[in-house]
């Protein structure tokens, strides 16, 4: 047998080598796929896009948020800063971070967050302008009741029109401030022919130049809950059909306020003749608002005046344009 030869004795030890070095390749590259699978699945479930890039900037992994917002790639900046970035009407915060050949890049929706922030904001420059603003305006009604007690009769009617913008003035100033301080309630039992009696008051009080039909619950029944937080509630709706119809090319309109008590819940439903909403999605976020004169609150507040009585509110998108108020 020459040197170069392998004996039998070799070459089963070499196969079995072999064999052997087979077997931990595949054991390592299962734990490989193990392991890639596992970073996946966690970049996957993380709340933000991720994307990881190789030293040739080509993207090595991504999750499908990623994916979702390959358009924000294209215009992101690969900074080594965190820095704030706008895209289609969203606000994102843009994080890098570099592990040895590998960067990585994280886009996060912060959207929510800076609306919340400018919500915070804006509502405390409004409260703050609000006390400002409350001490005139009790001045000038105070001085309105006592001139329209000393004019000729024919200027009574100019005084009343004062009054009323001084009224929805007020309405405003009351709104901002619970805005600002949140909804606290006090709940009693009530008869609902108050709170009626009051609302067609206020619906005086607050004007319209159009003849303006109400309808309203002829039976009498009683509510638990808070009748000045109610009365507020109720009343935002009714001015803001008001509103609708006065808008309206009809000379006249109608306003219908049903109710029903079912499942141990008072249900009612604001219907009204005028113009169609246009801007749906914008009905309950505050300071934005789907009329011309609105100050994006009523609606906020009575959304929030409803869930406090154990309720909600909602637009109805039946035959008749209206909103359901539901109150446990």
């Amino acid at each position: 047998m020459s040197e170069n030869q392998i004996t039998q004795e070799e070459l089963t030890l070499l196969i079995e080598q072999t064999y052997k070095v087979e077997k931990e390749f595949t054991e390592l590259k299962q734990s490989y796929d193990h392991l890639q699978g596992t970073v996946e699945k966690v970049v996957e479930f993380l709340p933000n896009a991720i994307w990881i890039l190789n030293e040739d900037g080509e993207v090595f992994l991504q999750n499908s948020k990623a994916r979702e917002l390959w358009q924000l790639f294209d215009i992101m900046e690969f900074r080594d800063d965190d820095y704030e970035l706008n895209f289609e009407d969203k606000s994102y915060i843009v994080k890098s971070s570099t592990h040895k050949d590998k960067k990585m890049f994280s886009a996060t929706d912060i959207t929510e967050q800076k609306r919340r922030e400018n919500l915070a904001t804006m509502g405390q420059m409004a409260a703050h302008l609000s006390h400002e603003i409350r001490n005139p305006i009790g001045s000038i009604s105070l001085l309105s009741s006592t001139l329209k007690k000393r004019v000729i009769p024919e200027n009574i009617p100019i005084v009343e029109e004062i009054q009323k913008s001084i009224f929805k003035i007020e309405r405003i100033i009351k709104a901002t401030l619970m805005f600002s301080k949140g909804i606290r309630i006090n709940k009693k039992t009530f008869k609902f022919s108050k709170l009626k009696e009051n609302l067609l008051s206020d619906c005086g009080s607050y004007g319209y130049s159009k003849d303006i039909s109400f309808t309203m619950p002829k039976d009498d029944f009683e509510i638990e809950g808070d009748f000045d937080l109610l009365e507020i509630l109720f009343s935002n709706f009714l001015f803001n059909a008001i509103d609708a119809i006065e808008l309206d090319d009809e000379d006249d309109g109608l306003i219908e306020l049903d109710y029903k008590y079912e499942d141990n819940i008072h249900k009612f439903f604001v219907y009204d003749s005028g113009v169609a909403i246009e801007n749906k999605k914008e009905l309950f976020e505050a300071f934005k608002s789907t009329k011309v004169k609105g100050n994006g609150l009523g609606l906020v507040l009575s959304a929030q005046i409803a869930e406090a009585h154990g309720g909600y509110v909602e637009l109805l998108e039946g035959d008749k344009k209206g909103f359901g108020i539901y109150i446990a």
